[in-house]
């Protein structure tokens, strides 16, 4: 499979479907190993309280405004899509925190 083209050198919508769908698999992939060290965190984390840290939140949604904003984006666009992930995030981590630990 070739790579798809850049976006500034597409040329048609095939070509920026091809595009998004080889994003969308790379993003996959990083969200897989981003859940991974929400496995990670389940085993460590001895109470389940400290699952939810708002800090934590707060400091994960400020660096996200802050690279899409050097990287020419808008901050509030991603840094919406990011308390999605976040929240999803927790979720899942509290879900192998019970898994783990039989409750």
């Amino acid at each position: 499979m070739t790579a798809p083209k850049s976006p500034a050198d597409c040329e048609t919508m095939i070509e920026v479907r091809a595009g998004v769908d080889q994003v969308d698999r790379e993003l996959v992939a990083l969200l897989v190993r981003r859940f991974g060290y929400m496995d990670a965190a389940a085993r460590i984390k001895a109470d389940r309280m400290s699952v939810r840290d708002e800090g934590r939140k707060a400091q994960v949604l400020d660096n996200v405004a802050r690279e899409a904003e050097a990287a020419g984006l808008d901050p509030k666009r991603l840094r919406a899509v990011w308390e999605v992930l976040v929240e999803q995030s927790i979720a899942y981590e509290y879900e192998q925190w019970d898994r783990t630990r039989g409750a």
